[in-house]
């Protein structure tokens, strides 16, 4: 038998094994995608405990981290010194009445440099956007913490 007859005869075997590596490698390269993503949002959520911690807080749960900001910020990132973003944080500092009764109080600055390391880990871009913006608002240490 000759090397051009088994060849042409079994070209099928050449072919399927070129499709099975390019297979392979497709495969390989969106694993590896997803385990950088993965260990990217791992530190990143572990940076954010330890920033946490070095405050003088509880460590946070890193799963829960990961699961609220993922690997882009989330939420959190997507346009932090927007006037609905402003208009919100002082609603939420306001003295929890409803409707006519609801009065602004100033609130505790430790709320705002926990946004602000968020935005300094996950998109340090928009960092001193978010700090301009915030710029004009009072706040004080009004949260104590019990011993």
């Amino acid at each position: 038998m000759s090397p051009t007859r088994f060849a042409s005869e079994h070209k099928w075997i050449y072919l399927g094994a070129i499709a099975l590596l390019v297979a392979l490698a497709v495969i390989g390269i969106i694993q590896y995608d997803s385990v950088k993503t993965t260990n990217e949002t791992a530190e990143k959520a572990n940076r954010l405990a330890d920033a946490a911690e070095d405050a003088g807080w509880s460590r946070p749960d890193t799963e829960t981290i990961e699961r609220a900001l993922g690997n882009d910020g989330g939420i959190v990132c997507e346009d932090p010194a927007s006037a609905l973003h402003s208009a919100l944080w002082k609603i939420n500092v306001s003295n929890g009445a409803a409707f006519v009764g609801q009065r602004p109080v100033i609130g505790d600055g430790k709320a705002l440099k926990a946004e602000a390391k968020i935005l300094e880990i996950y998109c340090p871009e928009k960092l001193d956007d978010f700090k301009d913006r915030l710029n004009d608002l009072k706040t004080d240490d009004t949260v104590r913490r019990a011993a």
